[in-house]
């Protein structure tokens, strides 16, 4: 195997294919990247055995081949290389040798064969969506998930697909957010799975403002392509909770505010919480959201929010973790929004349209 890159493909592939990798293995051959030629490119291939990537980057191959080599070694190495021409030569015993000019290094690789066989799903179940949709779709509701392991199943986002429509739901047990879009796709596919945390955050990584992603579905897998870069990655088994039972009818009266400015007033308070008291207090009024909070060891502090039109509604004392207000806020496009606060004991619910809806559990007010 003997093949010839650009120092900057080569980086780019191999700290795309890193993140994959874990720490703590059983299985030392899961530690190395698969390089493996095709055609005028070569695969980088990495995994954990739960989610695996492959990159394709660009080549010139003087020699067909493949080898394993320790991933982390190899990126730091290619990291520090000068730019421009960088040479791979595998020799006997597995030998890997790196040269450029005027640098030279030898490492240890191992042969393809111990190394896992990335999985071929099926295109019979398939989904096309634009990345810049499906980009703003996790934006919407990653930051929703749980990290709670003892909560498996909402340790990732649900994909529900149904009706030509996609829709994302994500929820920790104290939010909820759900986000959907009409496909271009027949009508009769029909398919649920939830896809872990380290699988959304791969993509939230890597996803383009342009460009399309392919959605390949199998038993227990999910595949993503793009247009030089797979995805693989095992579902996470078990039922999703019935979500649209905790969704909040439609408030009457509606609060019309800058999100900007909310989320300004809403990060300057959060300033003295703490962890025996974290949550924010909202008084809403005719014309005005208040934002305060009063911590008697460390001091006090309120922030006006002028709305944007006059409430016709009752007013209204709700407290609020304020870290779930702000990561809603700062996640979605929209200057203005609509906020739904009916009672102190009810969801907080910020709509837009019928395409994202976000409920947050109120907190007591201290």
């Amino acid at each position: 195997m003997k093949i010839k890159f650009l120092k900057n493909d080569l980086l780019r592939g191999t700290q795309i294919a890193q993140d994959v990798i874990s720490s703590r293995t059983a299985l030392p051959i899961l530690s190395n990247f698969l390089l493996e030629t095709e055609k005028n490119k070569v695969k980088i291939i990495a995994t954990d055995l739960d989610m695996g990537i492959l990159v394709r980057i660009p080549a010139n191959i003087e020699e067909e081949g493949s080898i394993t080599i320790p991933a982390k070694k190899f990126t730091d190495i290619i990291r520090e290389l000068p730019p421009g021409e960088v040479l791979l030569e595998v020799r006997k015993n597995n030998q890997v040798i790196i040269e450029t000019t005027p640098c030279f290094f030898k490492i240890m690789g191992l042969p393809k064969d111990e190394f896992p066989t990335p999985p071929q799903l099926s295109k019979n179940e398939r989904l096309v969506i634009n990345q810049n949709i499906f980009k703003k779709m996790l934006k919407r509701t990653s930051f929703a998930m749980s990290h709670d392991e003892t909560r498996y199943v909402l340790n990732g986002i649900f994909f529900n697909i149904r009706n030509e429509f996609l829709e994302l739901v994500a929820t920790d047990g104290r939010r909820l957010a759900i986000v959907k879009t009409k496909m271009d796709t027949p009508g009769t596919l029909i398919k649920k799975a939830i896809i872990p945390a380290k699988t959304i955050n791969e993509l939230n990584r890597i996803l383009q403002d342009e460009g399309e992603i392919e959605i390949l579905f199998g038993k227990n897998q999910i595949c993503f392509n793009l247009e030089d870069i797979t995805i693989v990655s095992r579902v996470i088994e078990g039922e999703f909770p019935n979500y649209t039972q905790v969704v909040p009818g439609e408030a009457k009266e509606k609060i019309k505010v800058d999100r900007n400015r909310l989320l300004e007033a809403i990060k300057r308070i959060n300033i003295l919480t703490t962890q025996d008291s974290p949550s924010i207090k909202l008084e809403l009024f005719k014309d005005k959201i208040i934002v305060l909070k009063n911590t008697p060891e460390i001091g006090q502090g309120r922030d006006v929010v002028e709305l944007l039109e006059k409430y016709q509604g009752k007013e209204i004392s709700v407290g609020f973790n304020p870290a779930y207000l702000s990561d809603a806020l700062k996640n979605i496009d929209e200057k203005t929004i609509e906020l739904e606060l009916t009672s102190s004991e009810k969801p907080g619910v910020i709509r837009i349209g019928t395409e994202y809806i976000y409920v947050v559990l109120p907190m007591q007010i201290e």
